[in-house]
């Protein structure tokens, strides 16, 4: 038996996804659904799943954020991003962050069970939509290599939030922090991308794939 856990905003998409794949493959089963990034973390601290299926844009914590999070927690876990951004960099992002594989949510069933098998295997999957920036040569060691973000990943999580209009209090409730603690990260934020203006920041949340709207 496949065991999955899930992580998507959309409980319509999850019903959806749970549904079609317990239905048309009997090996595999979903053993948790979550809304966001950090539940599925928290899922995983204390339990373990063959594939992890997320999405990338969920509020808390993205996909993106979520993948290298789980990987560092568990350096052998295999994820599969399941979204609808078809984008170079999206992709790009997921697979540098430690996706095995990557299905736009247009995809049929047979394909999102493909990228499961796959994964298992210890293989790489792309779906045929996406599959074109591999042959372009993203992945090519030689090609060029973004700029490494200057922010720290507790950073990121916290540019997300703000991103997603989240106030100081209420994300040092989210995380656990004192608001000192979140005004320090907030500082340090602006600091680092010279960026003084909360539509500023915003602006590049979305730019760099920390936030969707």
């Amino acid at each position: 038996m496949i065991k999955i856990a899930m992580a998507d905003d959309h409980v319509m998409v999850r019903s959806g996804i749970r549904a079609v794949l317990e239905r048309e493959n009997k090996d595999i089963q979903i053993i948790a659904e979550f809304s966001n990034g950090k539940e599925l973390i928290d899922f995983a601290s204390q339990n373990d799943a063959d594939v992890y299926l997320m999405d990338i844009s969920m509020p808390l914590l993205n996909g993106i954020e979520a993948t290298q999070k789980l990987l560092k927690m568990k350096p052998t876990a295999k994820v599969i991003i399941l979204s609808m951004y078809d984008d170079r960099i999206s992709v790009e992002k997921a697979i540098k962050a430690g996706a095995k594989g990557f299905v736009v949510k247009v995809s049929d069933t047979d394909t999102i069970i493909k990228a499961i098998e796959e994964v298992i295997s210890d293989r790489f999957f792309l779906c045929s939509k996406v599959s074109r920036y591999l042959v372009e040569g993203f992945l090519n060691k030689t090609s060029h290599k973004r700029a490494k973000s200057i922010l720290t990943p507790k950073e990121r999580e916290v540019l997300q939030l703000i991103a997603e209009g989240y106030s100081s209090k209420k994300i040092a409730e989210e995380f656990g922090l004192s608001l000192n603690t979140v005004h320090v990260h907030r500082n340090n934020i602006m600091r680092k991308l010279k960026i003084h203006k909360q539509a500023a920041l915003i602006r590049y949340a979305l730019k760099e794939g920390i936030a969707h709207i």
